[in-house]
């Protein structure tokens, strides 16, 4: 904290607006905790929406986007496509692949989609919910995936965009668990016949990061990176839409 000469503060006036700064951040810091705590998955975030959605056509083919922030802001970036392709985007900041998981049911099955697309992976390298093996970052897509096809939903599963560093974490190295974890969710969607969405491959830079004409802050995509991502998202709609 700067203080200028002209307005200089008595040593006790300054620890009391500082000892009151600290206050502040750790009543928020708790009450943030604590609402993380009472809704970890964040359910109230689309509760509403979901509940003004409209019925389903029997002859309509529903597209549901499940994520974290790559998804949400892929809405606020283009509206334009969402208005064209009817999607339903049901990303939230940050989240890690278990809160997901956890709101699944009722952002995903309960919508009676189609088809879901998954995105999810790179808030867990992040640790944003603390270490997780990349074993389980899978488990918990592969978890997804068998939840969704148990309910008669079509499977699109997609590859973790490219990063080498988090602006949040810095500390942490990401690129090589990317690969990895990419090389983990294909392997699965091979195995059964599932739709692979490869981002990665057409947005990665020489230094295993996003490139920066799609992205500002090396994680998420501006609307250029969208723009590439569009297509191929539609492009793996079609093909998992065809399959019988």
């Amino acid at each position: 904290m700067y203080f200028s000469k002209t307005n200089a503060q008595s040593p006790i006036k300054m620890k009391s607006t500082v000892g009151f700064f600290l206050l502040f951040l750790q009543v928020t810091v708790y009450s943030q905790n604590e609402t993380t705590l009472m809704d970890f998955p964040n359910l109230k975030k689309y509760a509403e929406a979901n509940k003004t959605l409209p019925a389903k056509q029997s002859n309509a083919k529903r597209i549901v986007l499940m994520g974290d922030s790559i998804t949400e802001f892929w809405k606020t970036t283009d509206p334009d496509f969402f208005t064209k392709t009817g999607y339903i985007d049901r990303g939230i900041s940050g989240q890690t692949s278990p809160q997901m998981l956890l709101r699944f049911r009722q952002d995903v099955i309960n919508l009676k989609p189609t088809v879901v697309v998954i995105l999810a992976g790179v808030n867990d390298i992040a640790e944003n919910t603390g270490p997780i093996s990349l074993e389980a970052i899978l488990d918990n897509i592969i978890s997804m995936a068998e939840l969704a096809k148990a309910n008669k939903i079509k499977v699109v599963l997609s590859s973790v965009l490219p990063a080498n560093a988090f602006w949040w974490r810095t500390e942490l190295k990401p690129a090589d668990k990317i690969i990895a974890l990419n090389a983990l969710i294909k392997a699965y969607a091979d195995k059964h016949n599932l739709t692979y969405i490869n981002y990665y491959a057409t947005m990665v830079n020489d230094e295993k990061g996003l490139d920066k004409k799609f992205s500002d802050d090396g994680v998420h995509p501006m609307l250029s990176g969208y723009k590439v991502m569009e297509p191929l998202l539609e492009k793996a709609i079609a093909e998992v839409l065809s399959r019988k």
